[in-house]
């Protein structure tokens, strides 16, 4: 598909997808912000829906999906400030600083009990990649690298089991 007929369904299926946004949200900016986004991740596959009759239907799942996404992210955003401003507000107490590297010293020690793969692969696991790039980075199935996420997560709770908060 030619940048031409492109712009030219662009500005034919607009109005339709501004009335579709408009089920989601008021907020005009951000209205168009999920247009944009659906237009975006749409183009990667446009080519085999121009013609289809379900082009509209197709865009309407994926500019659904796209604001489901955008308010979970929002929401765990919003979750994180507020536990983070919890604590701020209860923590008035100064912990003893030997405490931490105790602490530290254990969370180590039970870290380098692990296989050096299983480290490794843990330690992207925190970094927060994706398992598929974890799974890709050691050429293993997506399903071992969970498996091996969930094991090494369950070896270092029961090492770290004093520490537990009930």
């Amino acid at each position: 598909m030619n940048n031409h007929n492109l712009n030219v369904l662009i500005n034919e299926k607009r109005s339709l997808l501004n009335h579709f946004a408009a089920k989601f949200t008021t907020d005009p900016d951000e209205k168009e912000d999920l247009i944009q986004e659906t237009w975006i991740r749409a183009l990667k596959s446009i080519d085999d829906f121009v013609q289809h009759p379900k082009l509209m239907s197709w865009l309407y799942v994926i500019m659904k999906h796209t604001y489901i996404n955008k308010y979970r992210k929002a929401k765990r955003v919003n979750e994180i400030q507020d536990s983070y401003v919890e604590l701020e507000s209860t923590n008035t107490i100064e912990l003893n600083k030997g405490v931490d590297k105790f602490i530290a010293d254990d969370i180590e020690r039970a870290m380098s009990s692990l296989s050096a793969e299983n480290y490794e692969i843990f330690r992207l696991f925190l970094d927060g990649h994706k398992y598929h790039e974890i799974a890709s980075y050691f050429n293993m199935p997506e399903g071992t690298i969970k498996t091996r996420i969930h094991m090494t997560r369950k070896k270092l709770q029961r090492q770290l089991k004093v520490y537990r908060m009930n």
